[in-house]
């Protein structure tokens, strides 16, 4: 398997475009592509998260805390963890994986 994590055809007007690039046993890795009309949505996930920030912005309340992603910065989210990303700049590229306990 072989692209390149920067061939985005279009950034949304409103919400997010998800393209899952590769699933292996227990993981999933997605690209994320924003605009800066997303809803306010609270997630709970059974799997953990890793993301980063490749290009953009955003801010993610989790646990009460606010974090301010900028290009490079990465977040781990452990499973069943709520977090809601409150802001987040319009072309905002994310790399997305989620480990799964057990091969999905």
């Amino acid at each position: 398997m072989r692209g390149n994590i920067f061939a985005i055809s279009e950034t949304p007007q409103t919400g997010e475009l998800t393209e899952e690039i590769l699933h292996y046993k227990n993981v999933r890795i997605k690209r994320i592509v924003s605009s800066d009309q997303l809803e306010r949505d609270t997630f709970c996930q059974q799997e953990a998260e890793w993301v980063c920030l490749l290009e953009g912005s955003a801010d993610i309340v989790m646990d009460t805390q606010t974090y301010h992603l900028q290009k490079g910065d990465f977040l781990f989210i452990p499973p069943l963890h709520e977090h809601t990303v409150t802001s987040v700049a319009k072309g905002t590229v994310w790399l997305a994986l989620h480990i799964y306990e057990e091969e999905v």
